[in-house]
Formats: C-alpha cells, sequence, structure tokens
C-alpha cells in the first residue's frame, strides 16, 4: 500500500542523510517515477523533504524534521512495546529508561502491559552480573573478549573471541563470533560462557562470505531421526517442543512423535527425561544406548543402598 511505502520512506530518511530515488525504487520494487511522486506527496503534506543534484545527492529531510506519533498504527506501536519488553528480559542497558521515554508507545493508559516476557530460568535471575552490558560494549567497540566455556562435549576451555552479534536460537542466547582458537565462527550459548572478560586489545573486523550461524563449538555430529512413542502423560511436554504435524495420534492412549537432533549426550538425556512416558521405536541403536543409560543409573543407585 502507498501509505506504508510513505511511511517506510520517511523511516529509511530519518536514519540516513540522503538516499538516491534507485535505492528506494529497489527496495520498493516500483520505478523511479513513482519514488518521484511519493516524495512530492511528502512534501505536499508538510514533511521537510528535499532533493539535491550532484555527486552526493539524493533525497533527504531537513534535521530539524522529527516523525509525527501519528504515523505510527496501533500495531506499529504494540510491536514497538514487544521489542522493548525483549530487550528488558536480557537488562539491556538504560531500556526501563527509554521505554518511558517513548511516548508514542503508549497512547492508552497501561498499553504496555498486555505482554509481559521472563527468559529466566525458575528460581534463577534473569542472568548474571552485567554480561550482556558487556558484550554489547565490545561489539560497538570491536574489542576483543575472554572467557571460559564448557562445550556439549563437557569439555572446558580458554577462548578469545572477535564478538560479531548476540542472537536468540532454540529457546537460548548465544554470542556469534570468530574464535581464535578455532580459528573460525562460532556460535557461544551464554548460560555456559563463565569468567566473561573485555580486553582492551581491539581487532579489525573480518570479512565472511557466508556468515551461517549454525555452529557451536564444531565437533560435528550426526542428525538422526528419532521415533519416540509418547504416553499421554508426556504428551504436553511433546507441544511444548515440537509442531503439532511432527506429533501423531496413535489412537491407543500413546503418540508417534518423530524428531531430528543432532546425536550427542544431550539428546540421550532429553529422552531419558521422559522417565517411564516415552521409549524409543527407533533407531535401534539410539534405543540401546538408553537403554545402557538407564542400566547404568540403576547401578549407580543400587551402589548407594
Amino acid at each position: 500500500m502507498k501509505i506504508n511505502r510513505l511511511t517506510e520512506i520517511i523511516l529509511i530518511l530519518l536514519n540516513k542523510k540522503t538516499v538516491t530515488a534507485k535505492e528506494l525504487s529497489d527496495k520498493f520494487q516500483v520505478s523511479t517515477r513513482t519514488i518521484y511522486r511519493d516524495i512530492e506527496t511528502l512534501s505536499l503534506s508538510g514533511v521537510p523533504v528535499y532533493m539535491s543534484k550532484g555527486k552526493n545527492g539524493g533525497i533527504g529531510l531537513l534535521e530539524c524534521f522529527s516523525i509525527n506519533k501519528t504515523l505510527l498504527s496501533e500495531n506499529d506501536k504494540e510491536s514497538i512495546t514487544l521489542a522493548l519488553k525483549a530487550l528488558s528480559t536480557i537488562e539491556y542497558p538504560n531500556i526501563n529508561s527509554v521505554i518511558n521515554k517513548v511516548g508514542f508507545v503508549n497512547n492508552k493508559e497501561d498499553n504496555d502491559n498486555w505482554i509481559d516476557i521472563d527468559l529466566s530460568r525458575w528460581g534463577n535471575k534473569t542472568y548474571e552480573d552485567d554480561k550482556f552490558d558487556k558484550i554489547r560494549y565490545a561489539i560497538l567497540n570491536n574489542k576483543l573478549v575472554e572467557f571460559s566455556y564448557i562445550n556439549s562435549l563437557a569439555n572446558q576451555s580458554k577462548r578469545i573471541i572477535e564478538p560479531i552479534k548476540l542472537t536468540y536460537k532454540g529457546q537460548s542466547w548465544y554470542l556469534y563470533g570468530y574464535c581464535r582458537l578455532k580459528e573460525d565462527l562460532r556460535l557461544f550459548r551464554i548460560s555456559r560462557i563463565k569468567d566473561f572478560e573485555v580486553k582492551n586489545e581491539c581487532f579489525i573486523k573480518r570479512y565472511f562470505e557466508n556468515q551461517e550461524i549454525n555452529k557451536e563449538e564444531k565437533e560435528v555430529f550426526n542428525i538422526v531421526k528419532v521415533k519416540l512413542e509418547v504416553k499421554k502423560e508426556a504428551l504436553y511436554r511433546a507441544f511444548d517442543d515440537f509442531a503439532e504435524e511432527s506429533i501423531i495420534d496413535n489412537k491407543n492412549g500413546t503418540y508417534q512423535v518423530n524428531i531430528e537432533f543432532p546425536e550427542n549426550e544431550w539428546l540421550y538425556g532429553y529422552i531419558l527425561s521422559f522417565g517411564p512416558y516415552a521409549k524409543v521405536v527407533e533407531p535401534l541403536h539410539i534405543r540401546n544406548i538408553v537403554l545402557e543409560k538407564m542400566q547404568e543409573t540403576l547401578n549407580m543407585y543400587n551402589k548407594n543402598t
């Protein structure tokens, strides 16, 4: 819709000094002629937009211009509220002050109370110390970071990282960066990072042709397809963790759950966490490994009796 395009153009101009009509036409997949008509529409509506010619010319806004809250729809305001609330869960510096200052978010009384996000574990503080604040500072200032890390194989090591970004994936926060020990890109789970320190040394950002965020401690595991038979008492866990289409009702009080995970100790532990309410149907080797671990657990308890 044209009104959405006009609003986006204003937001783009607010974040850039100038932009060319070609850049805008490419972004919105319209002709430059349409962009020029949009600029004329904005000008006629009172938005102080201007066009300049020459090598460094383009479309821009007068510096005195500030966005009017009426440009934001109720959905826009709710989206901003959601984003700010999400940031508050990681104790992002001064975020509560920002929420209070951004007056256009709260058009109605208590409008921001429609959602409450809490990513903390039960019984624990959201995230210890000021780890997120330190990571933010290191990323924005190209500072090396050093920390101890425990990977999924229970191996502990000291790492020096060139931090690139924070990412939220699979219900957990991760630090993504270039690991100087492994000489490659890595994804580090925040909860496994200990003794975090920002170094005084700066680094020059590297260019990577393919920045795939899919490597957490690049010990490579085989992805296995596992078929579980889950009793109805644990059905809620299946719906917590998996898509509905991967859960099939067997019509006998049990459910077939098809999952795909890297084969590692976490997978075995996850299956065992169902207790007597789930069993591995296939593959056979996973079934046997789980049985062996059950026996090891029984042996451990028997030794203590």
